[in-house]
């Protein structure tokens, strides 16, 4: 049969495309609208006192030099960069022991606890972190009462507190990749390396471990650009003490009107994420090489 006798034939199999892919366009096209309106406020002059901007300007991206604007950025990268290879340290043992345990009971056990906080709005994951790392909260009551230490631990309120919280929200996504990608690992890969003498660390140093390095990869992309959009956890937990960039847009939109400058920094903040992400993936490519061979 001809090309187009074909068509008619490929359209009756898929009659639902259009419908299903409808809800997909729409999002995609408020989407680039939503962008484009932020773009054109990030190059519009401020008006003090009135919710109306000025005339064409690149003002609001100059100002971004200021070191105070400037280390924002710099703590944001830092907590992004920190969570996620936290997350990556704690997950993978998560991961290994959810795919290659034999035990159902171990299987579901870590699978309800890391999945657990996916379910919970943020607000209340972020307050439940209020009160565990409080001076008399959950940790510092422990240790007060162990003997471990005389005085409370400043936890909340730093950037410590913030890190703990982001991993919290961040490890659930990285353990299921990671999961995903020790899954199909080809178990014969290992009984080779086993059965020409390499002991257990041995086959998971250079076999397991590089095997598993595409979840790997997408496992610290991941958690870095989430991270960088967190608002309530840094807001809440680091009580204005710790400041990322969706916390001082909030901060410059809301609190002083000045809509320009917030879509300069939204529109600095996305193009910061774009390449760090981008310098991530070149940096790791070698290990992804290896896990897709």
């Amino acid at each position: 049969m001809d090309q187009a006798g074909s068509t008619p034939g490929a359209a009756q199999s898929r009659p639902f495309l259009k419908l299903f892919t409808a809800p997909a366009v729409l999002t995609a096209a408020v989407f680039v609208v939503s962008m484009l309106a932020i773009l054109q406020y990030s190059v519009r002059a401020h008006i003090p006192g009135s919710l109306n901007v000025g005339g064409f300007t690149l003002a609001n991206f100059t100002s971004m030099l200021h070191p105070l604007y400037a280390w924002v950025f710099i703590d944001t990268v830092w907590l992004c960069l920190m969570t996620a290879v936290l997350s990556l340290i704690f997950g993978y043992p998560l991961a290994y022991a959810l795919v290659r345990s034999k035990s159902l009971f171990i299987k579901s056990f870590i699978l309800i606890v890391t999945v657990t906080p996916l379910f919970l709005g943020e607000v209340v994951r972020t307050y439940s972190w209020i009160v565990v790392l409080g001076n008399n909260g959950f940790i510092n009551s422990l240790l007060r009462g162990a003997g471990i230490i005389e005085q409370p631990i400043q936890l909340l309120f730093t950037i410590t507190g913030v890190t703990i919280a982001l991993v919290h929200v961040t490890l659930p996504v990285v353990v299921v990749m990671l999961a995903a990608a020790i899954a199909h690992i080809d178990p014969d890969y290992e009984k080779a390396a086993e059965s020409l003498g390499a002991g257990p660390v041995r086959v998971f140093l250079t076999v397991t471990l590089p095997l598993s390095g595409p979840g790997i990869v997408a496992g610290l992309t991941t958690a870095f650009a989430w991270t960088f959009s967190a608002f309530a956890t840094p807001q809440l937990v680091g009580g204005g003490k710790v400041n990322m960039v969706s916390n001082l847009v909030y901060q410059l939109g809301f609190a002083n009107f000045n809509f320009p400058f917030a879509a300069a920094l939204c529109v600095a903040g996305l193009a910061l994420t774009y390449v760090s992400i981008a310098a991530m993936r070149i940096t790791l490519r070698p290990l992804e090489k290896v896990g897709v061979h």
